[in-house]
């Protein structure tokens, strides 16, 4: 009589707290070391490739594990030593014990790997950086949380609910993090609470700020889960005299059980409604819920790329799709015949427009719709465009679109990504399209000390 087939269980070749002599071979997308054990992956907070370490195993699970380093054998010549460690353990900047040039490499390396993966021969160039990789983002968002009896800003310890209370966010501009100190010191002053999302009592859900670098001007904005806030009054008196840069002050209100930070409703407490920066000589009005770039720095230069690429003539009709609040739009309307930008986001097109208006354009239409739907619509309307801009979500584009893009046959397409897999992936079916890559493939580091990096390429209908 035959056997039954067993199933042979796969032991881990460690146990918890064993503790083991590693290479660190590699960094994962969350920024942490990898080790492996007779072939079975350790992750290990504040590791880097190159170092020889001994860990202590913290975590055994069916197919990997975590480990903590327990003692330093042989550190990464691209370590830097952080006065203050919380920029790694929240999570607010997993790369920023790597030097900053072995962080633009290693970006370099992830997009040259990802169109290795996908069996494309492109050239990546090396990762276009900043002169000062600290204190970018013009924007934040910042959860508070009862600590001790009062209400404290902060961020979450990587993978929990548990509030770090912290004054500097190192990645964040100086005007910002001034903005959600001195908002945190006012409420915390006139003891009003933050939201408990357990029993939903409390206030204050978090504090945002946001910042125009070009112009100065900042926004306050107070994330609130019910509409009644009886201390308002004080709380914009005593911002008013600390914050002299702010010229605008908004309670946000969102009073829905989710993890989404922000509301749709808004109600001005103070000041303008909007605040106004300039990005490549255009000006934006950007409201409490507007989506604006984080980095202008970067964004200039990202932008810039993505234009000269282009190779632009008057004659020429280009579309922008996923165009947000038009800034590659509105970007290129000087140097073309006509821009038609395509947006989901209904609140996003109401700023396109206004932002066109603010700035004399009247060759920019915008429209609300899904963008693979409306180049469809467009398709088979006979419309053409000589020049496609996309600059997708993550998830990159849908086969929907590059059909799209299939019927239209515009001569150039500039794709700007946010995520580098779906790119090289979407670079693929655009070659069966009829298209082939121009040029390298550009890496540009939008968000200095994460993972992250944006790529932009150009594509033209093959000869």
């Amino acid at each position: 009589m035959a056997k039954a087939n067993r199933v042979i269980k796969q032991k881990a070749p460690v146990a918890k707290n064993d503790q083991v002599e590693a290479s660190i071979i590699d960094l994962t997308y969350q920024g942490m070391g990898v080790a492996k054990v007779e072939g079975y992956p350790l992750f290990v907070a504040n590791a880097l490739p190159g170092e020889e370490v001994i860990l202590t195993v913290t975590k055994v699970l069916k197919n990997y594990g975590f480990a903590r380093i327990q003692k330093m054998v042989k550190p990464s010549p691209d370590r830097v030593e952080l006065k203050d460690k919380l920029a790694l353990t929240t999570g607010i900047a997993p790369m920023a014990n790597l030097s900053y040039p072995a962080q633009l490499a290693w970006k370099q390396r992830q997009v040259r790997e990802l169109f290795k993966k996908a069996q494309l021969k492109v050239s990546v160039a090396q990762t276009i950086g900043m002169e000062d990789p600290t204190h970018y983002r013009n924007k934040a968002q910042i959860p508070a949380q009862m600590v001790n009896g009062r209400l404290e800003t902060g961020f979450y310890r990587r993978g929990s609910h548990k509030l770090i209370p912290t004054d500097s966010f190192y990645i964040q501009d100086e005007n910002v993090d001034e903005a959600i100190r001195a908002t945190r010191d006012v409420l915390q002053e006139l003891g009003v609470t933050a939201y408990d999302e357990e029993t939903g009592k409390g206030l204050v859900r978090h504090v945002m700020a946001r910042y125009g670098k070009a112009t100065g001007q900042l926004m306050v904005v107070i994330v609130t889960a019910k509409e009644r806030f009886p201390q308002k009054e004080a709380v914009m008196t005593a911002l008013r005299e600390r914050l002299p840069k702010m010229v605008s002050l908004v309670q946000n209100v969102n009073k829905a059980k989710t993890n989404v930070i922000m509301g749709q409703e808004n109600h001005l407490i103070w000041g303008h409604p909007e605040i106004e920066d300039q990005l490549l000589g255009k000006a934006y009005l950007i409201g409490p819920n507007s989506f604006y770039q984080v980095n202008p720095v970067t964004t200039a230069k990202l932008y810039s790329l993505a234009k000269d690429m282009a190779d632009l003539k008057p004659t020429d009709t280009v579309i922008d799709a996923y165009c947000g609040i038009g800034t590659i739009a509105l970007t290129v309307a000087d140097h073309v015949k006509k821009v038609l930008g395509v947006e989901v986001v209904e609140p996003a097109i109401e700023d396109a427009k206004k932002n066109a208006k603010l700035n004399g354009i009247w060759n920019a239409d915008f429209v609300v719709a899904d963008a693979p739907e409306q180049m469809h619509k467009w398709a088979s309307e006979g419309k053409t465009a000589d020049v496609v801009f996309v600059d997708p979500p993550r998830k990159g584009l849908t086969h929907d679109f590059i059909e799209a893009v299939g019927v239209m046959k515009p001569d150039r397409l500039v794709y700007v990504s946010c995520n580098p897999a779906t790119l090289a992936r979407d670079v693929k079916d655009l070659l069966e399209q009829g298209y082939e890559v121009d040029g390298r493939v550009q890496p540009v580091d939008q968000f200095p000390q994460t993972m992250h990096v944006e790529a932009v390429v150009k594509l033209v209908r093959a000869k």
